[in-house]
């Protein structure tokens, strides 16, 4: 996943400069990369065209998502890269997407982990400046925080965070 172009550069370089993986760019299954305390899945399992899936196609691939989720018993924080795996992310867990509203930087406590927005790292976004280096970088600093603090106490709330505000 995100192998051999410019949004698995974007994230697999982000993801070593915080310390998640061992090299900062995917070449394929054989290129060593090792990823620490991160499993990378899709909203959706195929390629559709301009890169947009279908709600058909998504309901599709959403019993396999689900599959994943279940399947990682210890999972603490859910980066969601772009609406479209904030929103497959609630619909596999039953929740409605108007309750939890997306916006780069918002962190919305689950049943079981604490879901984390971020943009997506695709050329329209880091080409127009949407999504900056830093922001991305912020956002998986936040979660290794997340990760490393437990289960949020009660005093957790879902936050939602403008672009401006998100991850100081």
């Amino acid at each position: 996943m995100f192998t051999f172009d410019s949004s698995g550069q974007w994230l697999y370089g982000t993801l070593h400069a915080v310390g998640l993986a061992s090299l900062p760019v995917s070449r394929g299954p054989e290129d060593g990369l090792q990823l620490r305390g991160v499993y990378i899945t899709a909203a959706a399992r195929c390629a559709p065209p301009q890169n947009k899936p279908t709600p058909a196609e998504l309901k599709r691939c959403r019993p396999f998502l689900a599959a994943e989720l279940d399947h990682l018993k210890v999972l603490r924080v859910v980066v969601a890269l772009g609406r479209i795996a904030h929103d497959a992310v609630l619909k596999c867990l039953g929740f409605r997407l108007s309750a939890f509203r997306f916006s780069h930087g918002a962190e919305h406590l689950l049943d079981r982990f604490v879901l984390l927005d971020s943009y997506h790292c695709s050329r329209q976004n880091t080409n127009t400046g949407r999504l900056t280096r830093a922001m991305f970088r912020r956002v998986f600093k936040r979660a290794i925080l997340l990760r490393n603090a437990g289960r949020p106490r009660d005093g957790f709330r879902t936050v939602g965070k403008t672009q401006d505000q998100s991850l100081r």
